[in-house]
């Protein structure tokens, strides 16, 4: 609403949701897409320099009259931001005065000093608006009677703002309802669950299985006791088998919705077949080895690599070339899908990855394969030792309903050992807010116990710990 007081903002949101449903609609070609990333990356770089303390100094020398293509030579020549340039900058990284923005978030820093990430009408018309298009094409099938929730980690985040907005603009419903606030709590969101009869939630994977969890102690089945059609699942790893899983314990289709930052916002999104698309009309991406910066080489349609990521719009807090730090398979579009764009699937933090029996694996494709022999299971854990002979050995923990034990695949001993080389077992443990706190630490943090010598550790499984502790 915000746009009528203001023509010129009122005109930007016209052209970028007549953008949007033109590239959903694939209207957009190769070279007309090529001509916006290259006059947009031209225009990012320009903005920043000129506007951002940080950037004028670490762009100073890049001339924009060279960059004619988005993969040349003198596009990946421009230097990388990192989050350590974050932390370092802070305010100095924005190129525009807090005072000229509409809001103020912030990173949660659990493991490190908090970056101011303050947005401006332009990051939440550019960034919602790719939203919207690619959620209407999910929401669309479910009909005109719908309440959706929205459940987010802390009041400083984007998370809440975002859906409803997102919602507003969809006609939808919204009831925004905090489990972690000592003003709602958990029994009062199963409350607002049920007396509202929410059609979808907006949450986490660990929130969706945190509330099941609730439910079941309650002696409820959100199955049979609530209205939950559809939920919408970001801020934690999400693999498909692990979706399946909580699709299952709901009686509802759950998407992996979102791939976005706080620092980097919206960086992919879901379409109604399950893909997590690429909004590349706002983000330009790049996939990267990870331990030299050059770009990663692909297999056929695949890339697999760091993703790094540079803002086609201008706003607060335009980025340049950012290295995002998570690992992810970059597949190209298809003319099949919902959406004539790139899909992603994100494997990860480059440094999630874990060493089992001598073989590199992502905590996305670990995941994958140890819960596609599981289901009925509100919550998981993986537990890592050595034996005498200092073999790997690996073990599931699933959490229970006390009325429904989760099944079983037999098959997923030869299978893992298959895979990992190692052997694998399945057992029954209770783990507490422990396993909550991906958002807010890392997947590796909350759902891996390393107890191997020499296993690599850092301050994100004590601030997990820590974060658990105060949650409980």
């Amino acid at each position: 609403m915000f746009t009528i007081f203001n023509e010129e903002l009122a005109e930007v949101a016209r052209r970028l949701r007549d953008d949007h449903r033109d590239f959903a609609a694939g209207r957009w070609d190769a070279a007309r897409l090529e001509a916006h990333r290259v006059t947009e990356l031209k225009s990012t770089v320009d903005y920043v320099r000129a506007n951002s303390p940080f950037y004028g100094r670490q762009l100073a020398d890049v001339r924009t009259a060279d960059i004619t293509s988005s993969t040349g030579a003198a596009w990946r020549a421009v230097p990388f931001t990192t989050k350590d340039d974050l932390r370092a900058a802070q305010h100095d990284i924005l190129s525009r005065p807090l005072s000229k923005a509409w809001i103020f978030y912030e990173t949660t820093g659990t493991t490190g000093a908090a970056t101011p990430c303050p947005r401006d009408n332009v990051d939440s018309l550019a960034n919602n608006t790719a939203l919207t298009v690619h959620y209407d094409t999910i929401f669309r099938r479910y009909g005109d009677d719908q309440v959706i929730g929205v459940s987010g980690p802390t009041e400083l985040h984007a998370f809440g703002d975002t859906f409803g907005d997102v919602c507003r603009n969809l006609g939808l419903a919204v009831a925004k309802m905090w489990p972690h606030s000592p003003m709602v709590g958990f029994d009062r969101a199963v409350a607002v669950l049920r007396d509202l009869g929410i059609t979808g939630l907006f949450c986490t994977p660990g929130m969706a299985l945190s509330l099941a969890k609730r439910l079941h102690a309650a002696g409820l089945d959100p199955r049979r006791d609530l209205r939950v059609r559809v939920l919408m699942l970001t801020g934690e790893l999400a693999s498909p088998e692990l979706l399946a899983n909580i699709g299952e314990l709901w009686g509802a289709r759950a998407y992996n919705a979102l791939y976005a930052s706080q620092e980097a916002s919206v960086l992919g999104a879901a379409g109604e077949d399950g893909g997590l698309y690429t909004a590349p009309l706002i983000n330009h991406y790049e996939v990267v080895d990870p331990a030299t910066g050059e770009p990663a080489t692909g297999t056929g349609d695949v890339t697999l690599g760091e993703l790094v990521v540079t803002s086609l719009y201008q706003g607060a807090k335009p980025l340049v070339r950012y290295r995002t730090g998570d690992l992810v398979r970059l597949t190209r579009g298809d003319a099949g899908a919902t959406l004539p764009a790139d899909r992603l699937e994100v494997l990860g933090r480059t440094r999630d990855e874990l060493v089992i029996g001598g073989r590199r694996i992502s905590g996305y494709d670990l995941e994958n394969l140890l819960l596609g022999h599981v289901r009925g299971y509100l919550d998981y854990q993986v537990v890592l030792d050595r034996d005498e002979s200092g073999a790997d050995r690996l073990s599931l923990r699933l959490e229970a309903a006390a009325d429904e034990p989760p099944r079983v695949d037999p098959e997923i001993a030869d299978h893992c050992r298959d895979v990992l080389g190692v052997e694998v077992s399945v057992g029954h443990d209770r783990f507490g807010s422990i396993t909550g706190t991906g958002a807010m630490v890392s997947w590796k943090a909350a759902r891996v116990v390393d107890n191997r010598s020499g296993a690599d550790t850092d301050g994100e499984t004590a601030a997990a710990a820590s974060l658990a502790s105060a949650r409980t």
